[in-house]
């Protein structure tokens, strides 16, 4: 085979991305919806291509088997859809409902970076709560899936120490679609 024919097949391999590495045109997208610290701060429905260390991603066969309050603290951090939290009380007013895993503890906005102080207090005081009778009790994070702010929350957890912390990447689509009801949560009050 000739040069010439070679050539446009030679070009395409030299400007491939190199294996690990994203390509240019997706480095160029990714820029700037990262803090300093790696958290996504901007267009968080979008696929996580990123490993949540030093949180662990456990595989939805492991998640399925587990009895959400029993075996493991299931958090779902999906943020509140048009609605808002009241700063002189901490309830939230939804303009529609929410439904999540049964069992599960409603944390909205947790995921954001930086989150809201009150907001991550309460969280990691949920785990301490749950953790008085089991210290080694399981921690689960979800919201839905090609969302990155229960990567953020799981993230964020086990880089502050608290261990057994787990991403489920499928969240609230997986578990559903895996023939699991939901039911209608509400999140928690979080007083000023």
């Amino acid at each position: 085979m000739a040069l010439g024919a070679l050539a446009p097949a030679l070009l395409t391999l030299a400007c491939a991305p190199l294996p690990g590495r994203p390509s240019p045109e997706r480095a160029l997208s990714e820029e700037g919806l990262f803090d300093a610290e790696g958290y996504r701060t901007a267009r968080f429905r979008a696929p996580v291509t990123r490993d949540p260390a030093p949180a662990r991603r456990m595989a939805e066969v492991e998640v399925l088997a587990l009895q959400p309050g029993r075996d493991a603290l299931f958090l779902d951090v999906l943020p509140v859809t048009g609605g808002w939290r009241d700063p002189a009380t901490g309830r939230w007013h939804l303009s529609e409902p929410h439904r999540s895993v049964p069992g599960a503890h409603w944390h909205p906005e947790t995921g954001r970076s930086p989150p809201d102080a009150r907001l991550w207090e309460a969280l990691r005081g949920a785990i301490a709560e749950a953790r008085r009778e089991d210290a080694h009790l399981p921690v689960i994070v979800f919201c839905r899936s090609d969302c990155w702010m229960s990567w953020n929350v799981a993230r964020r957890l086990a880089r502050e120490g608290v261990g057994q912390v787990y991403w489920y990447e499928e969240g609230i689509e997986g578990w559903h679609a895996a023939g699991r009801d939901l039911v209608e949560v509400t999140p928690l009050t979080v007083p000023p």
